[in-house]
């Protein structure tokens, strides 16, 4: 059967979408969506521990999705982790009285920001600080409590 050059560039073509299609899937999976970034404004919360919490960890609020972490750094005056997130625009009446916790999705999930909203008139926005958060809780360090706690009644 003879191959003619413009069937081996539709086949080309058809194998080059596949795989773009392929890759934009994985970025969508990994939650490194570059293509589809969405205005918003940074609000920033301090955290004991921030546990496993990641840059692109999404940030929610009664179970959806309102924005992302930006940015975590350590402040080596307070000894917190400072979390900046990017909350999306369009939920822009969130009371700046809101209470920021770090949860697990699942058992063995990712972490994510769950935010509380709180019953001020006032709402957060651009440069907010979160005043009142609730760190992650180390399955490790309950564990150990759990366990000392039971050998000290033995006693």
């Amino acid at each position: 059967m003879l191959h003619s050059s413009t069937q081996d560039t539709l086949v080309g073509l058809f194998v080059a979408a596949g795989i773009a299609g392929l890759f934009f899937l994985a970025l969508q999976v990994c939650n490194l969506n570059y293509f589809t970034e969405q205005k918003g404004y940074t609000v920033t919360a301090r955290f004991e521990n921030s546990g496993g919490l990641k840059v692109k960890s999404p940030v929610s609020a009664a179970g959806v999705k309102i924005g992302q972490i930006s940015d975590i750094s350590f402040d080596p005056k307070t000894f917190e982790s400072v979390v900046k997130m990017r909350i999306y625009s369009q939920y822009n009446s969130i009371p700046d009285d809101a209470t920021a916790s770090v949860f697990t999705a699942g058992l063995l999930g990712e972490q994510y920001v769950s935010l509380e909203p709180g019953g001020s008139s006032d709402y957060l926005k651009e440069g907010s600080n979160i005043e009142i958060t609730q760190s992650a809780i180390i399955l490790e360090k309950a564990i150990g409590q759990f366990l000392f706690k039971s050998a000290e009644e033995k006693k």
